[in-house]
């Protein structure tokens, strides 16, 4: 398999693993998918106009989902992705929709999740880093990140 492939398999894996009915997820594989020092990093714009960012390790960013999951139903679809890779590094750019209902016609949201892997000594490709953002007023996906 490719380099490629074996990123697209992984943030495959990671969208299937947060995404279900309420209730609980299965973070059993959480481990495999993201290296111990990984940061998951959410960002936003607040009320007053400035951009904000949360950062959290691999058990932060479990214990931040956890409440939210258990109540409610949650699905991240990808839409487009672009993978690049150089040496033991690469960067999947992966746009998405976020839902609370598959059937409704319009997504809760959409953004962009910018993540970073390294190949580590077992040569397997774990995510080092993702950052993410929503569209918002005055920002929308580039078109080329759209289904």
């Amino acid at each position: 398999m490719s380099d490629e492939s074996e990123i697209r398999e992984v943030v495959c894996a990671i969208y299937a693993m947060i995404s279900g009915p309420a209730g609980p997820r299965d973070w059993s594989r959480h481990a495999d998918y993201f290296h111990p020092e990984c940061r998951q990093i959410r960002t936003g714009m607040g009320e007053d106009g400035k951009p904000w960012a949360t950062m959290l390790s691999p058990d932060e960013y479990r214990e931040n989902v956890t409440a939210f999951f258990n109540d409610s139903a949650f699905y991240e679809i990808e839409l487009a992705c672009e993978v690049l890779v150089f040496g033991n590094m690469a960067h999947a750019w992966s746009s998405y929709e976020a839902r609370t209902d598959l059937d409704s016609a319009k997504p809760e949201r959409r953004g962009i999740n910018s993540i970073q892997f390294y190949k580590d000594h077992t040569g397997k490709w774990r995510i080092i880093s993702m950052i993410w953002d929503n569209e918002r007023d005055g920002l929308e996906l580039p078109a080329k990140m759209t289904r």
